[in-house]
C-alpha cells in the first residue's frame, strides 16, 4: 500500500478526465476505485472535492489517497500477451475491431457489452479489454468517448495521450457528427424534425450508473430545473412500417446521458426493446408507445451507432466510418424486407 502522494499534472497530461488521468498514471486501479475515492472525498484537485469526469489541467495538483500495491504482471502479460479474461473475451474485443491506425482504433462495440466497468463487473467492460488492443504499442488505447451497454455501434480510442485529448475535444466541440440508426414504436410525424427537451437525472441510481433514468424537461422549464441541461435530437424517418414502426436515424447534437432514449419516449416513439423508456412488457400495437413488436423480433434494444465522420486529429483527413448492424437488428432489417443501402447514408445533408 502506497502513502498519499500530490501530483501536478504535467504539460502532456493536461485537459483530460480525471479518471483517465489517474488510470494511465496506475493501470492497476479500476473505475469503480476511482468513483469511490471521489464519493469519499479522499481523491482532490487542488484541494477540491471532484468527480471522475472532471477534466484536469497542467500545473494543477492531484492529491491521490494510499493505493494498493500493483499485482504481479502475470506471465501473459510479461510475454506481451492480452492477460487472462474470461474465455472468448479477448477474441471478441479484437473482432470488434472495425478499423485502425498508429493513433486510432474504431470498435463496433457489441450490444451488451458496457463501455467501462462498475462493482462487479471485473474486465469484461472495453475499458477493461484494452490490453488486448495493445497491437504493439506499450500503454493501452484509451476510450474517447461511450455509448449505453446496450447500444451498439462505433466507439473510439485513441492510441497516444496526445491524440486522446485532440479527440476528446472535438467530441466536447461537436466537430463529430454521429449518426444512429433505431426502430420505433409507431411512425413520427412530421417525419423529420428536431427534439429540444433538457434532461435531468431522476431519483435512483444503479452500478455504474446502470440504474439511473434520465427525464424530459420543456425547453422553457429548462433554467428553472436544477440539475437539468439543454439536450438536442435531430431525427428523420427512413422507412415506415404501416404504422407500427418506423426505422428512424437519429443525430444527437448535444451529448447528454440516455438522449435518444429519453427523446424519442417523449415524443411518445420509445425506441423497440427499451424497457427502460419504453416499458419492457409492453407490446407495440401500432400509431407509437409499447417497446417491443412481437413474434419473432428480438426483445434486444435496437439503437446502433452507425457512422460517425470526424477529421483526423493527426493527419487532417476526414474520417468516415460505418458499422454494420448487429445481429439482432440485422434479423430485424431481413423480416421487414428494409435494406442498408435504400437510404442515404446522411438523410440530413441536403437539409442542411
Amino acid at each position: 500500500m502506497s502513502g498519499v502522494q500530490t501530483i501536478t499534472i504535467g504539460a502532456e497530461e493536461g485537459d483530460q478526465r480525471l479518471d483517465r488521468w489517474l488510470r494511465r498514471r496506475f493501470p492497476h486501479i479500476n473505475q469503480a476505485s476511482i468513483e469511490k475515492m471521489c464519493r469519499k472525498g479522499d481523491l482532490r484537485v487542488d484541494g477540491g472535492r471532484v468527480k471522475p469526469a472532471t477534466r484536469v489541467v497542467e500545473g494543477q495538483q492531484v492529491r491521490v489517497p494510499p493505493l494498493p500495491d500493483e499485482a504481479p504482471e502475470p506471465a501473459a502479460l510479461l510475454a506481451d500477451q492480452p492477460p487472462r479474461f474470461a474465455a472468448g473475451d479477448v477474441e471478441m474485443i479484437q473482432a470488434a475491431v472495425l478499423w485502425k491506425d498508429e493513433h486510432i482504433i474504431a470498435l463496433n462495440k457489441p450490444p451488451g457489452l458496457p463501455s467501462q466497468g462498475g462493482s462487479g463487473q471485473g474486465n469484461r467492460h472495453v475499458d477493461g479489454l484494452t490490453e488486448a488492443l495493445k497491437f504493439g504499442y506499450k500503454e493501452r488505447p484509451v476510450l474517447v468517448h461511450r455509448l449505453d451497454k446496450d447500444t451498439s455501434g462505433i466507439l473510439l480510442l485513441a492510441r497516444t495521450p496526445r491524440v486522446a485529448r485532440r479527440l476528446s475535444e472535438a467530441f466536447r466541440t461537436r466537430e463529430t457528427r454521429k449518426i444512429y440508426w433505431a426502430i420505433v414504436a409507431g411512425v413520427p410525424s412530421p417525419p423529420m424534425g428536431t427534439i429540444r427537451y433538457g434532461l435531468v437525472k431522476a431519483p435512483g441510481r444503479g452500478a455504474a450508473g446502470e440504474g439511473e433514468k434520465m427525464r424530459c424537461i420543456h425547453p422553457g422549464q429548462v433554467d428553472a430545473t436544477p440539475g437539468a441541461k439543454r439536450a438536442t435530437t435531430d431525427y428523420a424517418v427512413l422507412g415506415p412500417l404501416a404504422k407500427r414502426a418506423a426505422w428512424v436515424a437519429l443525430v444527437p447534437i448535444t451529448g447528454r446521458t440516455h438522449q435518444l432514449r429519453a427523446h424519442m419516449a417523449e415524443m411518445g416513439h420509445p425506441i423497440i426493446g427499451d424497457g427502460k423508456y419504453g416499458g419492457s412488457g409492453q407490446d407495440n400495437l401500432g400509431d407509437g408507445w409499447g417497446a417491443q413488436l412481437g413474434g419473432e423480433i428480438s426483445r434486444k434494444l435496437h439503437l446502433h451507432a452507425r457512422a460517425l465522420r470526424l477529421t483526423h486529429p493527426i493527419t487532417g483527413k476526414p474520417l468516415h466510418l460505418v458499422a454494420p448492424l448487429p445481429d439482432h437488428m440485422a434479423r430485424t432489417w431481413k423480416s421487414f424486407d428494409w435494406r442498408e443501402g435504400d437510404v442515404p447514408e446522411d438523410p440530413f445533408e441536403d437539409d442542411a
